[in-house]
């Protein structure tokens, strides 16, 4: 973007607010006690902000005349103050709310409303994303509703920048941020890690919290393209709930339950539960799902609370590798439909979560949060993969046969503060957390040729231009466990981060953190010999018993510019560290990469705050790049020895727009921009300045929600959305050996859009809402390397019967 661009933006911002500027309230919400209450809502019409951690509030109020505040939250009375407004700032000292165990006011999040006057978890300090020096999205329960959302992806979907790069198999959906990937351990559940295997089930979730950029601060040992939170629906004191049936093209049927309700003056529950069958625009291919999320809140005392939560998923479904490539490319010949799996394929997976979140106010100035979880996530895998067809259509059929044992603990506390030094204010937050993981991994002989041969994983030859009539087997092989393999990662680190009001125009961000990781060598169970052996140590000196181990310190520091409440500018630097295999020349293993981030942006209110509009730049080095080491004569001597002599970069600018335009009207947009890519490698390193596989150069959506007000119509919804996904690269990167032999790896994957019409109504308790996806039936492709060639999926039809009591 132009600077010129950049400065019209800004100016453009500056003289709207200023002509329409009337005044800021500002005051404190306690309880009877003097203790500070945090986390409610303080709404005058369509302006919305919420107290912070000392009570605390603000909000820029830019109607004429006289108006009025609500003051609502759970546990808390409603609470309506009228205001006459004399000056540019309008004081009302310290409102006292009154608790509410038994007549909870819930604040339902209606429309895409602003974030910048909102606390997200995601940032765990308990600040205004306004004051938060990092591009933040949300997509919350009414995008959730609106858009009939099943998976994880299908929320995403509406983050720019963020999208899913490929679904490997159908297993596991693999998400790219800011041209990194994002693994397992960049995705939370309540602040804790969980793992993406199964499809993360939607019907749960009240918001999913995106968190762009580095996070390393505040998460550890995170990639830095973003960190997404999914935040689970909570108990209530008051009875409710909502029961629903969606049904849908490819014989899809599911039923879900949401009910919640007091036990007591202190205990309340809520039980979210659903199933699902479905079969699928791919031949063959069907899943089938159970989902159930309990939870209790104990409120203990005035300021103390326990939150239990526990959620298990079983999914069935078949694994799919799509299309596979043919000579080494997508050829749209084999249709779109086409399975080529073995038609007895299964995948089985059975994931669970429990958490207990400890929260207490020691006073109106401080607060602990303290977090218990554990994770479980168990995989069955049978069938073949990675097809990769000649170009006759001729592709072997090898099997493979695998299981996975994963079990994930972690422990966090975060101690939240505000201090005064003067007059210059600090929100403190102090934290420590740890993970325990251990993974098995169990390989087996498979005896493709029969269980009197020796282990053999061919199965047949199929032609993937005519492959149902080309199949010669559909016996399944048997199949006796090989070896297993254990592995253990522990992760320890503690933070402090301070917020510094210098001024009400200008506030500063800083923070640390150590974090120290521990991957002890792999255990290998022979069980044809009984006999377990270690992964040897090719250190001269061992390190932590043989261990490997990664230190790193991941500083934080930013800028902040407010000039005006509506408008917050920002410049930012932040690191963070990514682990490595292998070792160095002197056989020590290989340290973590120091990643620096470098981000600049501006989060702006317009129209009276009915419209947000955040711009981001952002750019991200890696002068640390571990890369294999060359001879002189160009040779490789050791795959596994390596060198910190490469660098890479990623480069963009992300756009978001949300806002309640009217009453009843509703839009949610965004642009990214990325390029990922090579700065220097080695002589026979891959090419430098290209775009890296998996990652998009461009993505965009827009959505627009209109419910009727008024009229014989009132309570009819009509929805439009639209998704961009730019050209990617598929295949590998080429080397420069590719290169000088005339070798093209990659594979060249064209963009593509999607467009959606919604439709409902709403009469009494009572709604219907129905979805027709890819209008246009685009054709395309998420690709993982060559072999996972999935096609998106064609037009289709979604609909959601709903009642709530």
């Amino acid at each position: 973007m132009k600077i010129s661009h950049l400065l019209f933006f800004i100016g453009a911002t500056f003289f709207y607010t200023a002509v329409n500027a009337q005044t800021t309230i500002k005051g404190k919400l306690a309880t009877n006690n003097n203790e500070s209450i945090s986390g409610l809502n303080i709404k005058v019409k369509d302006k919305v902000t919420m107290s912070d951690t000392a009570g605390n509030f603000e909000l820029y109020i830019p109607y004429t005349g006289n108006f009025q505040v609500e003051i609502t939250g759970i546990g808390f009375h409603k609470e309506t103050i009228f205001v006459n407004p004399k000056d540019e700032e309008t004081f009302l000292g310290t409102i006292v709310i009154k608790h509410s165990n038994n007549n909870i006011q819930q604040v339902d999040v209606t429309g895409y409303n602003s974030l910048n006057e909102k606390v997200l978890n995601i940032g765990k300090a308990g600040i205004l994303d306004r004051d938060l020096p990092q591009a933040v999205q949300i997509v919350n329960a009414q995008v959730i509703e609106d858009q009939q959302i099943n998976r994880l992806s299908d929320a995403l979907k509406n983050a720019n920048g963020v999208a899913m790069g490929a679904n490997r198999g159908g297993v596991n959906e693999n998400f790219y941020a800011r041209g990194y990937s994002l693994g397992s351990n960049n995705i939370f559940k309540n602040g804790a890690r969980t793992n993406n295997g199964g499809s993360i089930e939607a019907s749960t979730l009240e918001s999913v919290e995106i968190l762009k950029g580095s996070a390393a601060i505040l998460y550890g040992g995170v990639t830095g393209g973003a960190v997404v939170n999914l935040v689970t629906k909570k108990p209530k004191f008051e009875y409710g709930g909502e029961v629903s049936m969606r049904v849908g093209s490819f014989n899809q049927c599911k039923p879900i339950v949401d009910v919640y309700g007091p036990l007591s003056k202190k205990l309340a529950f809520r039980v979210v539960g659903t199933g699902e069958y479905a079969e699928s625009y791919r031949d063959y291919v069907e899943s089938k799902r159970f989902y159930i999320n309990p939870s209790l809140l104990y409120q203990i005392s005035e300021k103390s609370s326990l939150n239990f939560m526990f959620d298990y998923l079983k999914s069935d479904f078949t694994p799919d590798f799509g299309i596979g490539s043919v000579d080494g490319k997508i050829n749209e010949e084999v249709g779109r439909n086409t399975f080529i799996n073995t038609p007895w394929a299964f995948n089985k997976t059975n994931s669970s979560n429990g958490q207990i979140n400890f929260e207490h106010k020691f006073s109106s100035n401080w607060d602990l949060q303290a977090i218990a979880s554990y994770q479980k996530y168990d995989r069955d895998y049978y069938g073949s993969e990675r097809i990769q067809a000649k170009a006759d259509g001729l592709a072997p059929r090898a099997l493979n046969r695998t299981e996975t044992n994963e079990l994930t603990f972690n422990q966090q506390l975060n101690l939240r503060g505000t201090v005064m030094t003067g007059t210059i204010k600090h929100q403190i937050l102090v934290g420590a957390d740890a993970d325990q993981s251990n993974t098995k991994n169990y390989a087996f002989n498979i005896y493709g040729k029969g269980l009197n041969q020796k282990p053999n994983t061919t199965y047949d030859t199929i032609n993937v231009f005519d492959p149902y009539n080309s199949i010669s087997r559909t016996d399944i092989p048997g199949v006796d466990l090989k070896t297993r393999t254990t592995t253990d990662i522990y992760r320890y680190g503690t933070f402090v981060q301070d917020l510094v009001s210098l001024t009400k125009e200008f506030k500063v961000l800083a923070g640390i953190r150590y974090t120290y990781q521990k991957t002890k060598n792999a255990e290998v169970y022979d069980y044809a010999t009984g006999e377990t052996t270690t992964t040897p140590n090719k250190g001269k000196d061992d390190v932590d018993m043989g261990n490997k181990v990664d230190k790193a310190w991941s500083p934080k520091v930013a800028l902040i510019y407010q000039p005006i409440p509506t408008t917050s500018l920002y410049v930012s630097y932040a690191n963070n560290f990514t682990s490595n295999s292998g070792y160095d020349i002197n056989y020590q293993p290989m340290g973590p990469s120091l990643i620096d981030q470098y981000e600049a942006g501006v989060k702006n209110d317009f129209f009276n705050g009915h419209v947000t509009a955040n711009l981001t730049w952002y750019k991200i080095v890696n002068n640390r790049f571990a890369q294999t080491i060359i001879e002189a004569g160009g040779s490789v001597k050791d795959a596994n020895m390596k060198e910190f002599t490469g660098k890479t970069a990623s480069d963009g600018i992300e756009l978001d727009v949300s806002g309640k335009i009217t009453e009843g009207l509703n839009i949610l947009a965004g642009y990214s921009y990325n390029f990922m890519r090579y700065l220097e490698t080695n002589d026979n390193g891959n090419v430098e300045d290209v775009r890296l596989v998996g990652t998009i150069a461009h993505t965009a959506n827009g959505t627009i929600f209109y419910t009727l007000q008024n009229g014989s119509l009132k309570g009819l919804k009509l929805g439009f959305s639209t998704f961009y996904t730019g050209k990617r690269n598929a295949g590998w990167n080429n080397t420069k050996v590719n290169e000088r032999e005339g070798v093209d790896r990659l594979i060249p994957v064209d963009p593509f859009k999607t467009f959606d019409f919604s439709a409902g109504y709403t009469y009494k308790n009572w709604s219907i809402l129905g979805k027709i996806a890819n209008i246009g039936n685009a054709f395309n492709y998420y690709v993982h390397e060559n072999y996972s060639v999935n096609p998106i999926p064609p037009r289709n039809f979604t609909g959601t019967l709903s009642y709530r009591f």
